[in-house]
C-alpha cells in the first residue's frame, strides 16, 4: 500500500512536470508539499508567479495536512515543505529527514461555532471553552487527519483535561480538509478549530449562507506558526536541494515577506511575516 501511494504521488508530480515544461519553457520545477490553508486561501497562487519571475523556478505543490506532507518528504516525493506543526517539524529535522528549517509567517487558530453558541463558550479562555464543549456534548468537527490544525487541536484538548475526545459521540472525525470540515461543523451547528485564514476564505465563499462565527480567539496558545523545510538530499538522490534553498532564501527575503503581509481577503490580512524573529 505504501509503495502504491508513493507511485501515485510520483505520477502526480510527473504530470505536473510535463504541464510546467509546456507552460514555462525551460523553467526548472520545484516540488513542494504544503498545508491546505496555504492553498485554500490562495496564498500560493499569489506567491508562485512572483517566485517564477524573480528566480525562474516553477513551483508545483500538493496540498495536504502537515502529517501527510511530512510523509511525502520522508518518501522523497517532494523537495521542500511548507507546514505548520512546529513540534512535529522539529522532530522531522532531528530524525534527519529535513534540513534548513526556517519560520516564515504566522496567523492564529480560532474556535468557530454557531452564532447562538449553545455551549456558552463565547470569549472564554481556550481550556475552559474546550471543557464546556465536552460537558455540553456539543458537536465538534475535527479534521482528524494528523494535519497541523489537528495536532494543535489535540494539544488543546489535552490541556483541557480531555485526552481522548475521539471516544465521544459528539466528536465528529471528518478526515477531510479545513474547508470541508468547516462545512460539516456548519451543517451540524457545531464547533471547530480552524486557522483564521481558512475561515476568512470560508466566509468569502459562503457569504450569507455561513452560520459560523468566531467564538474564541486571541489566546497565546492559538498562535499558528508556518515554516519551510528542505528535504535532506542525503536521504534521496532526486531531491533538488539547490532549488529548495532558492525557495527558502526567497521566502525569508524582504520582497516575499512584504508580499505575504500584503495578501488580503475581504480586506483582512491572512498571514503575518516573521522570518526575522
Amino acid at each position: 500500500m505504501k509503495l502504491r501511494k508513493h507511485l501515485v504521488i510520483l505520477a502526480l508530480f510527473t504530470a505536473l512536470l510535463v504541464t510546467a515544461a509546456g507552460a514555462a519553457g525551460a523553467a526548472e520545477v520545484l516540488r513542494m508539499a504544503t498545508t491546505t490553508s496555504t492553498d485554500n486561501t490562495g496564498l500560493l497562487d499569489y506567491l508562485a508567479p512572483m517566485f517564477l519571475e524573480e528566480k525562474g523556478i516553477e513551483l508545483q505543490w500538493v496540498s495536504v495536512g502537515t502529517g501527510k506532507a511530512l510523509e511525502y518528504g520522508r518518501n522523497g516525493d517532494v523537495d521542500i515543505l511548507l507546514v505548520h506543526a512546529p513540534a512535529v517539524e522539529k522532530q522531522f529535522v532531528a530524525d534527519g529527514w529535513g534540513v534548513n528549517r526556517r519560520q516564515v509567517m504566522f496567523n492564529d487558530f480560532i474556535i468557530v461555532g454557531p452564532s447562538e453558541d449553545a455551549a456558552g463558550i463565547k470569549e472564554l479562555p481556550v481550556a475552559d471553552a474546550m471543557k464546556k464543549i465536552a460537558l455540553a456534548a456539543a458537536p465538534f468537527a475535527s479534521r482528524a487527519d494528523k494535519s497541523g490544525t489537528h495536532v494543535a487541536e489535540l494539544a488543546l484538548w489535552k490541556t483541557a483535561g480531555i485526552p481522548e475526545p475521539d471516544k465521544e459521540q459528539w466528536y465528529i472525525q471528518t478526515g477531510q480538509g479545513m474547508l470541508e470540515t468547516l462545512m460539516i461543523a456548519d451543517e451540524r451547528k457545531g464547533y471547530a478549530l480552524t486557522d483564521r485564514g481558512t475561515f476568512i476564505k470560508y466566509q468569502d465563499s459562503r457569504g450569507d449562507q455561513s452560520g459560523l462565527d468566531i467564538i474564541v480567539e486571541g489566546d497565546d496558545s492559538l498562535k499558528n506558526q508556518y515554516s519551510v523545510i528542505a528535504v535532506n538530499p542525503a536521504k534521496w538522490e532526486n531531491i533538488k536541494y539547490d532549488l529548495a534553498l532558492e525557495y527558502i532564501d526567497w521566502m525569508v527575503s524582504p520582497s516575499a515577506q512584504k508580499a505575504i503581509a500584503e495578501f488580503k481577503l475581504l480586506g483582512k490580512q491572512l498571514f503575518f511575516p516573521n522570518a526575522g524573529q
